[in-house]
């Protein structure tokens, strides 16, 4: 690690704490030439493999962006949009690959979204697994009613 202030090619760790969510690592650093002190945060890459074959970062953004469209008209609030992201990120991070298909993280939005509200997960699932027919739609409704607790719809997430 170069030094900001001085350039030299090395550092010495004073430091380390977690920050945030687990996800990022502080460290405090010393300059053994100037002797200043900085600060650097460490973060594991995640990136995802675009059909086209081109790599990019995990963007919660993106997630959101995505499922927003399916949320459209269901009461459901940026808050839930922000935790479902979250919660997608923590399961890639989870299975240990630095690098995840995109289809992978398509289907990792699956589940928290149906327990977010079944209507947005239908909408998403239809476009995501590309239903081509009614059949399809019936398919998985005929699938979240035998998923259901007893008394009737599956329970979704209250609004917050």
């Amino acid at each position: 690690m170069h030094c900001p202030f001085c350039r030299h090619p090395d550092s010495r760790v004073v430091d380390s704490r977690t920050s945030d969510d687990g996800a990022t690592i502080r460290r405090r650093r010393q300059c053994p030439h100037c002797s200043r002190r900085f600060s650097t945060s460490e973060t594991a890459s995640l990136s995802v493999l675009k059909r086209s074959g081109v790599s990019e970062p995990f963007s919660r953004a993106k997630v959101i962006s995505g499922v927003r469209k399916a949320c459209q008209g269901r009461p459901v609030s940026d808050d839930q949009l922000a935790l479902l992201a979250q919660r997608v990120e923590e399961a890639i991070r989870s299975s240990g690959v630095a690098e995840i298909d995109a289809h992978q993280v398509g289907l990792s939005i699956l589940q928290p979204l149906q327990e977010l509200d079944l209507v947005a997960y239908l909408r998403f699932a239809s476009v995501y697994q590309g239903f081509d027919s009614l059949e399809d739609f019936e398919t998985a409704i005929a699938r979240l009613r035998a998923e259901a607790p007893e008394g009737g719809e599956p329970a979704a997430s209250p609004v917050v």
